[in-house]
């Protein structure tokens, strides 16, 4: 059994950690409100730009002809994944999720003969995923620096995939982050932003209206392609975002009731000592005394 000294150090370092905790709680709670605000205001203009990326790659059409970006390499061979995590840990399983759906489907793309490349946003996935599939790395985005999110940072990233893949590095890229829907609940997600894919129910609400474009659709859609892959590449920074600091907010939550929980059993068991101390002196005193 613990002495009493040891067992009241332990309760103070337990309440120390409940402080940092609790503080890390309220500062995450009040990042996900901005956090969340941005992911939120910024689905709309997602969804309608891809709305009009639908309907215009539905009337350019997959032929030969079309942009590289739209209609790929003609292959699937090597395939890119940018795995998209958070630069610092304590927020539950939000890192190990994402780099758990990315590891997944590297491993399968490794099992068909297919070609895996690495690029990791985010110091996280890049520490999780180094021991088993480092050697595909390939690259390194670091955001530590970042305090705000901006579409700048959206840009940076796409661009480098972007000159990737116009230099034939690859044939495929896909992102992997977190979309957010809750405080206690993020989805994984994989999405394709090379060759572009668009659902036709993206584009049906545009579908039934005729537009003229200049100087054509097929020049607009060149030129709109790259950004759209921006543009799903900062959505998904903003959803991890969210989901990051929903996660965080959590888990620091379950950390400091615990740690409640905690100094409640150690101050139980301290008590307990103390009184069985007490006892064993009054005993050796009343002994003494019937010894005299």
């Amino acid at each position: 059994m613990p002495n009493l000294k040891d067992l009241k150090n332990r309760i103070e370092s337990v309440k120390s950690t409940r402080k940092i905790t609790k503080a890390m709680q309220m500062v995450a709670a009040a990042k996900l409100r901005r956090a969340q605000d941005a992911a939120e205001q910024a689905r709309p203009y997602a969804e309608r730009f891809n709305a009009v990326m639908g309907a215009l790659a539905a009337s350019v059409g997959n032929g030969a002809d079309g942009p590289k970006l739209l209609t790929g390499t003609g292959s699937d061979n090597v395939q890119l994944l940018v795995v998209m995590t958070a630069e610092r840990g304590l927020c539950g399983g939000f890192n190990s999720t994402i780099v758990k759906l990315a590891r997944a489907k590297a491993n399968e793309l490794l099992a068909k003969g297919k070609t895996v490349k690495i690029l990791t946003v985010g110091k996280k996935g890049r520490e999780a995923l180094k021991r088993d599939l480092g050697s595909h790395f390939i690259g390194h985005i670091d955001l530590s620096d970042v305090k705000k999110i901006g579409y700048g940072n959206a840009q940076d990233i796409a661009r480098d995939i972007l000159t990737r893949f116009d230099a034939g590095e690859f044939d495929v890229a896909t992102i992997f982050f977190s979309r957010f829907q809750s405080v206690i609940s993020q989805i994984p997600t994989a999405l394709q932003v090379i060759p572009a894919s668009y659902e036709e129910s993206e584009a049906g609400d545009t579908a039934s209206t005729l537009y003229d474009y200049e100087p054509s659709e097929e020049a607009i859609l060149a030129d709109l392609l790259p950004r759209g892959v921006a543009t799903q590449i900062f959505t998904a920074l903003l959803e991890n975002g969210a989901s990051e600091q929903g996660a965080r907010m959590s888990a620091m939550d379950n950390a400091t009731r615990n740690a409640g929980d905690m100094i409640d059993k150690l101050t139980i068991e301290y008590n307990r000592s103390r009184q069985a101390v007490i006892t064993n002196e009054l005993i050796e005193i009343i002994s003494g005394a019937e010894a005299l």
